[in-house]
Formats: C-alpha cells, structure tokens, sequence
C-alpha cells in the first residue's frame, strides 16, 4: 500500500449529488452491522440535508433494533484540516464505524482518518454515497481494503484487498 502523501487532497473535485439513503440500503447496513456481531456504532455524515437524514435513518433504525450509538459525528464539504472530526469518529468506544456522503467532505474525512488515526476500513460500512469507485478513488481505494457497504437497493459491496469493487446480489455491476 503506498502511503498517503497527505491527509488531505490537492484539488478536490466540485460537489456531486446529495444522495438520500433508501429504507432498505439502511435495512441492509443494520444488518451488516448485526452480522458483524456489532451492539455498538459510530455513526459519521457530511452535512448536508441528505446526509443528515441518512444519519439520522441509520440512528432510528439501530437503537430500533436495541443496538446503542456511540457517537454521531458530521463533517463539512470543506475545512482546515478534519483532524477534530476524525478523532471524534475513530475515539468512539464502537464495534463498528457507519459512514456516510457526500462523498468529497467523506473523502477529506477518510484520507485525515487513515492520517491520523486508528480507524480501519475493514471495520467501517458506508452507505451508496461513498460505494464508488470515483469516490474510493478521491481516497485511494487500495487504501480501504475491507470497507464495506450497501446501495440504494441492499446490494452489499466490498473494497478488495487490490482496490477493485466487489458487489453482490442480483444484477448487481459498478
């Protein structure tokens, strides 16, 4: 894996689409996270509308099923550096870490995470916001072997240990 040659990226690339999260892609995540053996989570956003609402999903649809939030954390699109935000996101006492879009200010997030932090993609799930490869790319995605996640439809995806993008489910093709 080539080290990150900052935390940060140099010319990061206009906003793109507020995805919303689907019912059943947060279906899915619950129980990916369940799956995992997870009763704790971490849940982390950008700000936007769609964002937050995804955040907010994922939160009911847990403690819905018993399972306890141990932070929530947001980010902007845009900042000095992410570092307060990462630390607040990898820090929580979690099982797992939930994350969602957009995905520039998710980019900037995960490359400060994987900076300066302990945080583990093979331990994170993200919803079809972040499950791109133009948007694992704005990361590296070699860098998030393991990272896991649904789409709109519950189709679960993968970063490969090489970067490529595995899906699986019916129909299923990025």
């Amino acid at each position: 894996m080539d080290p990150l040659t900052s935390p940060l990226l140099a010319d990061p690339p206009p906003p793109g689409p507020d995805l919303a999260v689907t019912d059943t892609e947060v279906a899915a995540l619950v129980g990916l996270a369940r799956a995992r053996g997870a009763r704790s989570i971490a849940i982390g956003s950008g700000r936007t509308p769609a964002a937050l609402a995804a955040a907010d999903a994922i939160t009911r649809a847990w403690q819905d099923t018993g399972g306890v939030v141990a932070v929530t954390t947001t980010w902007p699109e845009t900042a000095a550096s992410w570092l307060c935000q990462a630390r607040q996101f990898a820090d929580a006492p979690a099982d797992i870490w939930v994350m969602t879009g957009p995905e520039t200010g998710w980019a900037q997030v995960a490359r400060r995470l994987l900076w300066s932090t302990s945080w583990r993609p093979d331990r994170t799930l993200a919803t079809a916001a972040i499950g791109c490869r133009a948007t694992l790319a704005l990361v590296g995605a070699r860098k998030l072997s393991g990272l896991t996640g649904t789409d709109a439809n519950g189709e679960t995806w993968t970063v490969t240990d090489d970067g490529d993008l595995t899906v699986t489910g019916p129909g299923a093709s990025r």
